[in-house]
């Protein structure tokens, strides 16, 4: 309505007053009810084309959507093993900090899984004290051994020496006996150097390994202990926090419950404009938006960043082929503003639904010294029919709490 009053200005009210100054013709004498179409037909013609390529260049050049909203994420509070709640921490609705404790789990089979590896580690070490006095015992052991077997090596050699100065004085029987004697204390040492070697390996090497893996089985223990008890991620606020004492808990069924980060919501603006409106939706375009949570306020703000890909388009590879006649609707360009100046969002409610328009400029190519005057003029006119959308918007924030307070049922 408002672009068909602004054109009938350049074009119906012009063709009246040449009819009535000029021409001499008079509503209610010449220009009648049923003569208006033919007396007005050129500043009507005129006044329906303008209007329809006036909205047509508003609304390509300067897009407007209904679809933006301040989408928030949310991140789910769920606890990495199954459970029994047995201590809730917070309330229905709270804030957190980060590594707040939010709920506990029975902890009692972790419990028991910790001691067991506490007295674990405490039996290796006692392992290793018992094998570092094993090593001391065998060396006792070799010592006894090589003294031993010196005798019986002395007392062969001069045994040994007398039957060779005087061939029948030492039975040979007794030399071969001696003989034996010696070979078995050697065999003893080798068995007392084995035994220690034995015990050496053993502290050195498979006491420790074992010693690491049960201090890695209490350190595993400990983290298990630890998933029983539940903290907060990021600083935020919990929102409808079900949990009760009792209640059973599995991640793979659902969370427990939903922690909103500190941040969600209060700073970045999604909007989704037709698909038509694609070559226009640029980085850096200013933008203007009002929201329901916030009415009777026009917020300044920003294209920062215009996603390449259209959401209704995506597929997953499966056993059927895609017809694109299935789609049920058309998807949009999504656009992400942000507010132009610091705290524009302050008080608009994370989630709340918004009216957005973007507007094109064209000032950096009209300023180019390259620009013909026709093009400059063309653009320029673009440039200018973008306060129709702005008026248009400012008329929508202020008809929006009457249409939804008193034209909706209330």
């Amino acid at each position: 309505m408002l672009e068909l009053m602004l054109c009938s200005l350049f074009t119906l009210v012009p063709d009246y007053l040449y009819r009535r100054y000029v021409q001499g013709k008079r509503f209610g004498k010449e220009i009648t009810f049923y003569s208006v179409w033919y007396e007005l037909r050129w500043g009507i013609t005129g006044c329906l084309m303008l209007t329809v390529a006036l909205i047509t260049t508003i609304f390509y050049y300067h897009p407007s959507t209904t679809s933006a909203a301040i989408y928030f994420r949310t991140v789910p509070i769920v606890p990495e093993i199954v459970g029994r709640v047995a201590e809730v921490n917070v309330g229905f609705s709270a804030p957190v900090k980060k590594g707040d404790v939010l709920f506990r789990l029975d902890s009692s089979k972790q419990v028991a899984a910790l001691e067991t590896a506490k007295r674990k580690v405490a039996e290796v070490d006692a392992s290793l004290v018992a094998a570092q006095a094993d090593v001391v015992k065998a060396e006792a052991q070799i010592q006894e051994a090589r003294s031993a077997h010196q005798q019986a090596k002395d007392e062969l050699d001069v045994k040994s020496e007398l039957q060779r100065r005087n061939p029948g004085i030492v039975p040979q029987r007794d030399i071969e006996k001696l003989q034996v004697l010696v070979d078995q204390r050697q065999a003893g040492i080798d068995a007392a150097t084995a035994v220690k070697q034995s015990a050496t390996l053993r502290v050195s090497t498979l006491l420790p390994a074992e010693k690491a893996s049960a201090e890695a089985a209490l350190a595993q223990a400990q983290v298990d202990l630890d998933k029983t008890v539940i903290r907060a991620g990021v600083n935020g606020r919990v929102e409808q926090f079900l949990l009760r004492s009792g209640d059973i808990v599995n991640p793979l069924i659902r969370p427990a419950g939903v922690m909103i980060p500190e941040d969600a919501g209060r700073t970045t603006l999604q909007a989704g404009f037709g698909q038509i409106e694609a070559q226009v939706l640029k980085e850096g375009m200013v933008a203007e938006a009002t929201c329901a949570s916030k009415p009777w306020v026009i917020i300044p703000m920003v294209i920062t960043s215009v996603q390449d890909y259209i959401a209704s388009g995506q597929f997953r590879g499966g056993e059927q082929l895609i017809d694109t006649q299935n789609v049920a609707r058309p998807g949009t360009i999504l656009a992400f503003l942000e507010p132009l100046y610091k705290g524009g969002l302050d008080g608009v409610t994370p989630g709340s639904n918004c009216i957005v328009n973007a507007y094109t400029s064209n000032h950096e190519e009209i300023s180019a010294k390259d620009t013909g005057a026709g093009r400059a003029f063309v653009l320029h006119a673009i440039d200018t029919v973008g306060l129709v959308h702005a008026l248009l918007l400012r008329i929508q924030a202020l008809l929006l709490p009457i249409k939804t307070l008193v034209l909706s049922g209330h």
